[in-house]
């Protein structure tokens, strides 16, 4: 049997009463637990959002260097197939680490997914060879998937339904902080030499180190500790290494209804994932190749774009928030899908002049990448409190088996047409099936979380 230390099944009256306690506080206003709850989560995105965009900003840097030279005129594949290789990791670590903070807790996971994160991305700046630098970006994969499931899941149980899908949003933001972060650090790094890259995968280790010891004081969900006790009172024991048959992830695909919403919602999951790993993780690339042209900095540029980019993206992730609870979620869904199906050729096949641009990318960033935030507003509001982290995870993560091939396509037709445009255009028309799909799912808006 697990010791009360170790168990929070068998921690006591005590540990009940303050789960129960927290829950009571949804109602109540905006405190302590909900500001910590939140400011763990969109620190833990922030770091996800600095190491992918500096991977984004950097691949090109770092097959330069890492590729021997008759292999440089592959970069393109090599490229695609690098953020491919991220994403397979990202999809496994995602579910896992979802499934896990069902049995062991939010907070617990978080912790142990910033730390592994923090040790991977070190290792990263060490790279010998593209080989050694795609083993490496698989296993930073894997801890990065862990941390969003668990972070919206923490943030969903404790604020209140009123003010759920706002603080969502500014979860979410935390990606875009990150990509901005890492946009504005690539500006000064850029020019210090080929060795530039390893650095940019440095400046990741130390402030996430600095979360881990934060987030000690950050409370576990108290609508978890809830459920864990009502799962006891059940006599359902919900072991830390459970046998199979018991596993949280095949509760939510035996349950007829939450089986359908988890196709639709991977569906629409799907959608975002391969829109915007497939054609927006190219916007600095494009806009860097067009700056050359004109005589512009290609390395300038490509920082210049990823801030640009980012900054209307964070716009973007707290707008959906807010919007969805004026016109709600199914419709602020569709607006977003309707927009970046819009954008992309509009940025993509539009004008070369870079002033022109500027506005153009601002605005695909709004929607490309903020359209993320219907995941974390939506989601929650479908599974139960003890099938949560496992159900937000597997739609978020799961999307990326399939997704990884989106980077890998791009690259090689971009490499076959010398150009981005038709790849970018063909890729966007996957937007018509999340606005198709997103009017499947139930509405959620001002409805209580499911217990």
């Amino acid at each position: 049997m697990d010791s009360p230390r170790t168990n929070p099944v068998h921690s006591g009256t005590k540990e009940l009463a303050a789960g129960q306690a927290s829950v009571s506080r949804r109602d109540a206003r905006i405190g302590r637990e909900q500001l910590k709850s939140l400011a763990s989560a969109n620190l833990g995105w922030f770091f996800d959002g600095f190491e992918t965009y500096s991977l984004i900003l950097t691949v090109a840097f770092v097959l330069k260097d890492l590729l021997p030279k008759t292999s440089l005129h592959d970069i393109p594949l090599y490229a695609g197939a690098t953020i491919a290789i991220t994403l397979f990791g990202w999809a496994i670590g995602g579910l896992a680490g979802g499934v896990i903070a069902d049995y062991v807790g939010r907070r617990r996971m978080l912790l142990w997914s910033v730390a592994l994160y923090a040790i991977c991305t070190g290792l990263t700046a060490l790279s010998w060879s593209w080989l050694s630098f795609a083993i490496f970006r698989f296993v930073t994969g894997l801890a990065l998937g862990s941390e969003w499931g668990t972070g919206t899941s923490l943030v969903a149980e404790t604020w209140s339904d009123r003010t759920r899908s706002k603080a969502a949003g500014i979860m979410q933001s935390g990606l875009g902080i990150g990509f901005f972060v890492a946009s504005l650090a690539w500006h000064f790094l850029s020019v210090t030499g080929p060795g530039a890259w390893r650095w940019m995968f440095v400046l990741g280790v130390l402030p996430a180190l600095v979360a881990v010891l934060l987030w000690r004081r950050v409370p576990e969900s108290g609508e978890w500790v809830a459920a864990r006790q009502q799962d006891a009172g059940r006599g359902r024991r919900r072991r830390v290494l459970p046998r199979w048959r018991e596993l949280t992830l095949l509760e939510v695909l035996r349950d007829p209804r939450l089986r359908k919403v988890t196709l639709i919602a991977s569906v629409m999951s799907l959608v975002t994932t391969v829109g915007w790993w497939g054609i927006s993780t190219w916007v600095p690339d494009y806009v860097s190749q067009v700056a050359a042209e004109q005589g512009g900095s290609a390395s300038t540029w490509s920082s210049d774009a990823g801030m640009i980019y980012n900054a209307g993206a964070i716009v973007g992730y707290i707008g959906l928030g807010f919007l969805a609870d004026r016109i709600g979620r199914r419709w602020t869904t569709f607006l977003y899908f309707a927009l970046s199906l819009a954008l992309t050729p509009l940025l993509f096949l539009g004008p070369k002049n870079l002033a022109l641009l500027t506005p153009i990318i601002i605005f695909n960033g709004m929607f490309t990448l903020g359209q993320y935030t219907w995941m974390p507003v939506w989601l929650p509001e479908l599974y139960p409190t003890r099938l949560r982290a496992t159900g937000v995870s597997f739609v978020f993560n799961a999307a990326r088996f399939i997704a990884c091939l989106g980077p890998l396509a791009a690259g090689a037709i971009i490499t076959r047409l010398g150009g981005y445009g038709i790849a970018a255009t063909a890729f966007g028309c996957i937007y018509l099936l999340g606005i198709a799909f997103c009017f499947f799912l139930p509405e959620t808006k001002g409805k209580p979380l499911p217990q």
